[in-house]
């Protein structure tokens, strides 16, 4: 682990707004070389969240979304309320752990930054006709380096879905938008977060480029 980057994060964190709130993150080590400000939305507490859901369903409700999509598990908190904002009733969840219900289910291959190893997205079948042919928003906690958000794509839009906006509380420096391509553009995004580097003198710095 870096241990210049343990002792940058034990004495300040990084300070974002999002939306309209000021939170200020841990910043915890990756490896050697790199270093994250971590967005644990099961830890924000219900107001933050239901707040932050108001706010990116106000974003969202133009494109006129009838049905919200997000990857498990952090993604899951902002999928309630953002789907509760706008006045809908049910979500889907793209899982990425086996469960009995997900036997058959349609996968895709992702592999995300704070993850080792390849992983699936999963996709319950029995839940193919709730997004088929409907207006659907992909939203999430945060969008990095775009591998989970664009396995969700490809899969949302094989089983027929049309996706017409992604909803995240923060961005992470900007790789995601080579990898989304032209997707990037459907980015609506509460606030933005760089990765961190070393600086050598006991700092960390932050990289937008990431």
């Amino acid at each position: 682990m870096c241990s210049v980057c343990s002792t940058t994060v034990e004495r300040r964190g990084y300070e974002v707004k999002i939306g309209s709130q000021l939170v200020n993150l841990p910043v915890v080590p990756l490896g050697d070389d790199l270093a994250l400000a971590l967005l644990i939305t099961v830890d924000m507490g219900v107001d933050f969240m239901s707040r932050a859901g108001a706010e990116l369903a106000a974003i969202l409700r133009p494109h006129d979304v009838e049905i919200v999509a997000t990857v498990a598990t952090m993604g899951i908190p902002l999928a309630v309320e953002v789907t509760r904002h706008l006045g809908l009733d049910q979500y889907v969840i793209l899982h990425k752990t086996p469960k009995i219900h997900l036997a058959d289910a349609v996968t895709e291959t992702v592999r995300s930054i704070t993850t080792d190893g390849e992983q699936r997205l999963l996709f319950d079948r029995a839940r193919i006709k709730d997004v088929e042919g409907h207006r659907v928003a992909i939203v999430d906690d945060v969008i990095s380096t775009g591998a989970s958000t664009g396995a969700a794509l490809r899969l949302l839009r094989r089983i027929g879905a049309n996706v017409v906006a992604i909803g995240t509380l923060v961005t992470e420096a900007s790789v995601w938008r080579s990898s989304l391509g032209d997707d990037a553009d459907m980015v609506q995004s509460l606030g933005a977060i760089p990765v961190f580097r070393p600086d050598g003198s006991g700092n960390v710095v932050e990289d937008w480029a990431g």
